[in-house]
Parts: C-alpha cells; sequence; structure tokens
C-alpha cells in the first residue's frame, strides 16, 4: 500500500510595497489582498467601499462612462490637523473608464493626473492587485501620486486584513519622503 505524498504548497511571494518606475512617466504598485476577485472588484468599483481607503463616487462600470472621483482624505487621517499645507479638505476629478474586463481590469483617465489601470489576478486564495498610473508629467508628480498610492493601497490591505488602517497624512508625507530617495530624478 503506497501512502499518498503531498506536494507543498507554493508559497506567494508577496510584492514589494513600493512603487517601481517602469519608465519616467509610469509607476506600478501591487498587493497581494486576501479573498475573491469579486471582494477586490467591489473595493474599486463600490462608491460605499471604494471610500473606506480611496475616493467615494458612483461608477457605473462600463467603457466611455464618465464618473466622479472624490477625495476626503480627512476621513481617512488621524485628524485633519494632519493634513499637508496646499490641500483642500476635498477634491473631486471626473474620470472616464476607457477599458474594463469584469473582475479583471479596470482603466480610467484621471485628468491632469494621468491614467489609472487596476488590474486583478487570482493567487490561490489571494488576488494580487496591480496599480499602474501612467502618464505622470514630471518628477514632483510621481512623489505625490507613489506616495498617495502607497498609503492608499496599505489602507485598503489593512481593511482586507481585517487591521485598523494607519493614518492617510501622517503615511504620506513620510513615503513621499522616502520616494524622493527611491524614484530617480
Amino acid at each position: 500500500m503506497s501512502t499518498p505524498t503531498s506536494t507543498p504548497s507554493a508559497t506567494l511571494v508577496r510584492p514589494s510595497p513600493y512603487a517601481t518606475q517602469q519608465d519616467a512617466t509610469t509607476l506600478t504598485l501591487q498587493r497581494l489582498l486576501p479573498g475573491t476577485p469579486e471582494r477586490v472588484w467591489a473595493y474599486l468599483t463600490e462608491s460605499d467601499l471604494r471610500r473606506r481607503w480611496l475616493a467615494a463616487g458612483s461608477m457605473q462600470p462600463a467603457v466611455k462612462t464618465a464618473f466622479e472621483l472624490v477625495w476626503r482624505n480627512d476621513e481617512l487621517s488621524a485628524s485633519a490637523s494632519e493634513r499637508p499645507e496646499g490641500f483642500g479638505a476635498e477634491a473631486r476629478a471626473t474620470c472616464q473608464v476607457t477599458e474594463l474586463v469584469p473582475l479583471r481590469k479596470l482603466s480610467f483617465t484621471w485628468p491632469g493626473v494621468g491614467e489609472v489601470t487596476f488590474d486583478l489576478a487570482p493567487q490561490g486564495d489571494e488576488v494580487l492587485l496591480t496599480v499602474t498610473h501612467r502618464r505622470v508629467a514630471d518628477h514632483a508628480m510621481a512623489l505625490m501620486v507613489g506616495a498617495g498610492w502607497h498609503m492608499h493601497l496599505d489602507i485598503l490591505q489593512a481593511l482586507c486584513d481585517g487591521a485598523k488602517p494607519g493614518s492617510f497624512w501622517s503615511g504620506w508625507k513620510r513615503l513621499r519622503t522616502e520616494y524622493a530617495q527611491r524614484l530617480n530624478a
């Protein structure tokens, strides 16, 4: 009688939380999130869930539809006093969906800031979320975008893990300094 052999499960490599610069105008970040593509997709497309980590705003998930993102980052921070000078209590952007493959890919334009793509890839009982931000205008914008996406994704990671998220603005300030050292000028 033979004894069944167990195959060691593949160990998933956790991606670095830091943005990588693909070229002078493109940043990519990844997170391995627990759950299904349906769960992560909901955090990307449903206003009430997206508001908890990024920005509110109703979205009709269809190509060529416009939607508004409404950032209330003070809601993601320990206190409004953390908000850096020059940032208002609220920011809005009218974006347009440019590509959509339900549960797999969502791309949209973000006027004045570039183009954003979310790619979802199932990895066992987790989902690899890849955020690609294209057409970053310059180094100063790359620092803001890199630190911003990094902190927003840290908050999303905490929510998906059932943990208490860190404070957005204090994390953003720290990360902006780190990105000044990490990203090429």
